[in-house]
């Protein structure tokens, strides 16, 4: 789940353990991206404590300068952002190094300050060339996230990150302002939304309010719709430290932030192999063809063999692949008719959730989402069903965390009825 030849993560020197602060997953990949993980693009991504802090914290603040004056200061070779509040006024905040405090940032740029490249997840592709055509809504530098290299190891999340010359540029277009102690702040165009869950990333999660987060990470309550102008009002009440199930979205990719501790009580992918081989001994039979069934290993997670357990979701009832009651009417309109309660549904594959993160408890993979078919258990289908993901720029639906298509049905899942076999 973790190599320790994760980039830029120091190990202490007495065990030579690394200093895990938490790993962020993308929701909509089933354990890794479709054409596979590479380098710094990836569907999960380790952070640690790096072998040098290279944390900023905000110093001098430069006011009522020309755009030239403006340009002069953030050419420095030190952190800056710059705040454009008119054609001839340009406030630039300084940053100076934070030798507390490690920096790790996100967005869809491939350039070096950018330590993991995510691009925008297309729900239910199977291959990166579905998702070429796609005009993104992920900013280049989407946000930071700054972690405290000392016990409790908090990490805290900060809208926009620093590009290749060490700047944030809010242009005059951006929403920006004076705070009451003459700090100035401001949003990105799309924004960074970010969900913390109510009794944590457990069995009894229940989900948590949206808020939008500033660029120096104050919350706010979001705004009418992804890019207003106007931003919202400022939650005093809460903060931007992510804890263990944090849902962080940047408007075209949703990531979950799990810290090393929750990971220690999360299934590994031997236990989740395990409760596969355990369906898969019970010998679950196809009513109508008597045949065995077996969910194939999860390195298969995309074409479908013949010992394919399928489902009718309308029911639950679990069969092989046939062709009873596939009458030409339903062909078209991909519904079937169950042979075991005549109850009339979708009719698809059901493959595993391989992407362990994912998942709330370490119980059977007992139900399935409903119109995807990934399989997880009980209490983590019903979590993430609850969960109202933002979809384009103002509106919230509930997804398959393994695929990302919108969840449909009364419940967004379904239990499975397995048969055993007759003998």
């Amino acid at each position: 789940m973790y190599s320790p030849e994760q980039e830029n993560i120091s190990t202490t020197s007495s065990t030579k353990v690394p200093v895990k602060y938490g790993e962020l997953i993308v929701l909509g990949y089933n354990g890794s991206l479709p054409n596979g993980d590479r380098g710094r693009r990836k569907s999960r991504f380790a952070l640690g404590k790096r072998p040098k802090a290279n944390g900023v914290k905000p110093s001098t603040i430069h006011i009522a300068c020309s755009p030239q004056a403006a340009k002069a200061i953030s050419n420095k070779d030190q952190h800056s952002i710059s705040y454009t509040l008119s054609r001839v006024q340009t406030v630039v905040v300084e940053y100076t190094h934070d030798s507390n405090t490690d920096m790790y940032q996100i967005g869809r740029s491939t350039e070096s300050p950018i330590d993991f490249v995510v691009t925008d997840t297309v729900a239910g592709s199977q291959s990166n060339a579905d998702t070429q055509s796609v005009q993104s809504t992920i900013s280049r530098f989407a946000c930071r996230i700054m972690c405290q290299r000392t016990p409790p190891f908090t990490a805290r999340i900060y809208a926009a990150g620093f590009d290749s010359s060490k700047n944030i540029f809010l242009g005059e277009k951006a929403a920006k302002w004076k705070t009451p102690d003459a700090q100035m702040d401001g949003l990105t165009t799309n924004g960074v939304l970010v969900m913390h869950p109510r009794n944590g990333f457990t069995q009894d999660s229940k989900p948590g309010v949206w808020r939008e987060i500033s660029v120096c990470g104050n919350v706010f309550t979001l705004r009418e719709t992804r890019s207003a102008q106007q931003r919202g009002k400022i939650v005093e009440t809460e903060s931007q430290e992510l804890m263990d199930g944090s849902l962080i979205d940047l408007c075209g990719a949703t990531l979950l932030w799990r810290t090393a501790e929750g990971l220690a009580r999360t299934p590994t992918l031997k236990h989740l192999e395990a409760l596969r081989q355990e369906i898969n001994a019970a010998r679950p039979q196809c009513p109508v063809g008597f045949n065995t069934l077996a969910f194939p290993s999860m390195r298969r997670k995309d074409t479908p063999d013949e010992k394919q357990p399928w489902v009718y979701l309308q029911c639950g009832h679990v069969h092989g692949f046939h062709n009873w009651g596939n009458h030409c009417e339903e062909r078209e309109g991909r519904l079937r008719e169950c042979p075991m309660c005549r109850a009339k549904g979708p009719y698809v594959p059901l493959w595993l959730g391989c992407e362990a993160g994912f998942y709330v408890d370490a119980a059977p993979p007992t139900h399935a989402f409903n119109p995807c078919g990934h399989v997880c258990s009980d209490k983590t289908a019903a979590f993430w069903s609850q969960i109202p993901l933002p979809h384009g720029t103002h509106t919230f639906h509930a997804a398959c965390p393994f695929c990302a298509q919108q969840l449909s049905g009364e419940q967004g899942f379904v239990r499975l009825i397995f048969q055993g076999p007759l003998d």
